[in-house]
């Protein structure tokens, strides 16, 4: 069996949590689909059964351990078994999943000691807490800034290694110390329910941003063409969303729900991830698939439909006006849909030539 056959199944596992957290959050939003138990788990499904399994196999890939893919496996299984409204099942298994990412994230510091690698081992322990945390205290709130730790300190240390091709400055590690503090203080405040925790959090983001503005190499690759380009148009904007939800979670109480909590998490989780997703992807599934994903210029279209789409959601949520928020919501969902298919496509039409 070739290696795209054994990882094929895990990035359709994935891709289950994906649908069915997009079909819990539209549900959330108030469309009528008839999935009664999906609702619960929206965010323990994207953040976790979907980021999680694909990260988790891009690093198993990287090690190229046997052992490592025993991640994508249990979180993918996690998924399948939220679906399926078994959330005890599903959170052990997401659980385990991510304390074999812990491990994989250990054993490539121990190859290669950087500061990068670190950052990266940071984001592993802050998911395996975030579902540590979920499990023993069943609050959701209280685990998604560790959760969220996750993505932003994977992002934030891939694009740490890439600053490497860059000139060199002494003080693009220490600067970067005080954004990761406060991430992980305003995490650890949100898991012993601390009012302040995302206000703590939102200082972090938006310093996080400042710094990735001044020591990513997206200041220099803008200018290429293609593909190039593409990819840094996606980080650019990516990190315009991280700085406006470090701004609307100023103030926010972590207990606390409502419309501006909805505008901040959904400007962190789709605008700033998503659009790193939209960049990384043509660059990615080469490596873990072995497929080929040329530049194309119709990439653009699902781009600019999830930033028209959540500029919608949110306008929505911080007017109050539900229906806007509805159909901001649903817009979202289409933007993610109509991206994989445009990746399929491609995918395809180069395998035919």
């Amino acid at each position: 069996m070739s290696p795209t056959a054994r990882r094929l199944p895990l990035l359709v596992g994935g891709a289950l949590s994906l649908l069915a957290g997009m079909a819990a959050g539209e549900m959330r939003l108030g469309w009528p689909l008839p999935f009664t138990d999906l609702p619960l788990v929206h965010g323990p499904l994207m953040i976790c059964g979907f980021f999680g399994t694909v990260i988790g196999l891009e690093r198993a890939v990287a090690l190229g351990k046997l052992w490592g893919y025993g991640s994508p496996a249990a979180t993918a299984l996690g998924g399948i078994a939220l679906i399926h409204a078994e959330p005890a099942l599903g959170g052990a298994l997401l659980a385990l999943g991510s304390l074999v990412f812990v491990l994989m994230s250990t054993a490539v510091l121990r190859r290669q000691q950087e500061v990068f690698t670190a950052v990266l081992g940071l984001g592993g322990l802050c998911w395996l807490g975030g579902n540590l945390t979920w499990l023993m205290t069943g609050s959701a709130m209280r685990a998604v800034p560790l959760w969220a730790g996750f993505l932003v300190f994977t992002i934030a240390g891939e694009r740490l290694e890439l600053s490497r091709f860059l000139p060199p400055w002494r003080w693009r590690t220490p600067t970067l110390l005080p954004p990761l503090a406060l991430l992980l203080a305003g995490a650890a405040m949100a898991t012993l329910g601390m009012a302040s925790a995302w206000t703590v959090y939102g200082l972090g983001l938006i310093a996080l941003t400042a710094w990735s503005l001044r020591n990513d190499v997206v200041r220099r690759t803008i200018r290429q063409p293609g593909l190039t380009r593409y990819v840094a148009i996606c980080l650019i904007s990516g990190y315009a969303w991280a700085a406006l939800s470090g701004a609307l979670m100023l103030g926010l109480d972590v207990a606390q729900g409502g419309v501006r909590t909805d505008a901040a998490l959904h400007a962190l989780f789709v605008g700033f991830v998503f659009s790193m997703v939209y960049g990384h992807a043509p660059v990615i599934l080469p490596a873990v698939l072995r497929v080929s994903v040329p530049y194309k210029a119709y990439f653009y279209g699902p781009l600019a439909l999830l930033h028209a789409s959540l500029i919608l959601r949110i306008a929505g949520d911080l007017s109050d006006h539900h229906a806007v928020r509805q159909w901001g919501g649903l817009a979202n969902a289409a933007a993610i849909v109509i991206f994989v298919v445009t990746m399929l496509v491609t995918v395809l039409r180069a395998k035919k030539r």
